[in-house]
Order: C-alpha cells, then sequence, then structure tokens
C-alpha cells in the first residue's frame, strides 16, 4: 500500500480524501492491464469515461459504485502518452519511497509536457496535501476540476482542505458537488451529514 494512503491528518475527512484524491497506484498495474484488455476499441476514452459516470451515478450500491469508480481511475491513469505514463510512474515509485523531490520534479515535467492532462495535476494536489502544502495542492485542484469536472477524488481533496481552514460551508457544497457525482460513496455520505448537522447545530 502507498505512503499516500497512510499519511494522517488531524481532520476526520483528510484521510477519506488521500484515498479518493489519489488514482490507482503501481500495485494496480496488472488490473489496468486487464481493463484495458476489455476495452470496446470502437469507444474513445471519452465515451468510455461518460457511460461510467453514467453508471456510477445510477448506482447505489456501495461496493458495486466502487467497483465502477476504479474503472473510472483506471482511466484516468492512461494518459494516451507513453511518455507521461513513465513520469507518472516513476513519480509514483519516488512517493512510496518518500523521495518527494523527485516525485514533484515528475510530476512537473509530466504537466509540462501535457498541461491538459487532468491526473498529473491531481497526483501532485495529492503529493502537495501530503506535503501539507495546502495552498499549492488546492491550486493544481482547481485545475484538475477545470480539465475534469467530475474528478470525485480532487473534490474530496477540496472538501478536506475547507474543513481543515474551517470554511464549513464551502466544504459542504464540496461534498455535495461530490455525491452528485458518486452518490453511493458512504463516508462522503457521513461527512456530508456531519457538516450538515455541525451547520445547522451553529445556527441555533
Amino acid at each position: 500500500m502507498s505512503a499516500m494512503r497512510f499519511f494522517a491528518l488531524t481532520s476526520a475527512a483528510l484521510p477519506l480524501a488521500l484515498i479518493l484524491l489519489t488514482s490507482a497506484l503501481p500495485a494496480a498495474a496488472a488490473e489496468k492491464d486487464v481493463i484495458v484488455e476489455q476495452k470496446n476499441v470502437n469507444s474513445s476514452p471519452k465515451q468510455r469515461l461518460d457511460q461510467l459516470f453514467s453508471q456510477l451515478k445510477r448506482e447505489r450500491d456501495p461496493d458495486k459504485a466502487s467497483g465502477i469508480a476504479n474503472e473510472i481511475r483506471m482511466e484516468w491513469n492512461d494518459s494516451g502518452s507513453a511518455t507521461i505514463n513513465l513520469l507518472m510512474q516513476w513519480a509514483d515509485k519516488a512517493i512510496e519511497e518518500k523521495r518527494n523531490p523527485a516525485a514533484l520534479d515528475f510530476l512537473d515535467e509530466a504537466i509540462a509536457l501535457k498541461p491538459d492532462y487532468a491526473e498529473s495535476w491531481n497526483r501532485r494536489a495529492t503529493l502537495n496535501f501530503i506535503m501539507g502544502n495546502y495552498r499549492k495542492s488546492m491550486s493544481d485542484i482547481e485545475h484538475v476540476l477545470d480539465l475534469e469536472p467530475r474528478h470525485f477524488g480532487a473534490l474530496s481533496g477540496m472538501a478536506a482542505i475547507l474543513s481543515n481552514a474551517g470554511n464549513d460551508q464551502l466544504a459542504l457544497k464540496a461534498w455535495e458537488q461530490f455525491l452528485t457525482i458518486y452518490p453511493a460513496e458512504r463516508t462522503a455520505q457521513e461527512q456530508l451529514n456531519t457538516l450538515s448537522e455541525k451547520l445547522a447545530g451553529n445556527r441555533t
């Protein structure tokens, strides 16, 4: 398991955000190969993502929804460029080995070469999040959401950073947006309920 998933912060929302903000890491490479082989060659990556997001929005079973979310992450992980994919793999390995400066260099290069690839921004947002650089993480998250507004991982990271900063109202809106995309995610539902109750209590 990657260092990203072990990293813990004080806010209750932050561990969830690390899991959701992070896309599938190298341990899932074999699984990715299987999914690639099963892809419909007649459909484009955008068409496959649109179909998966439609399924995710309709699915109410948390386990089935989690499987769909993992397929979406696998689609996100393929940049369509062998060079970018290699840089991302190097960055993942560096993160696992806690070589954060090297990981940042790889991600910076991936972003420079293909700035319209959302996952490189997302991975750098996650790394900045891990390092406690929340301002930089939020900036990267905004780039992710400009490129892919349905990126539920980026939305969870945004919600966690806002919660940690005490911006509960904005964090609530981020979780609401998350759940319109991925409604079966139980921990996100719990975060939404907790924030709603907290804000309601503050108004009384």
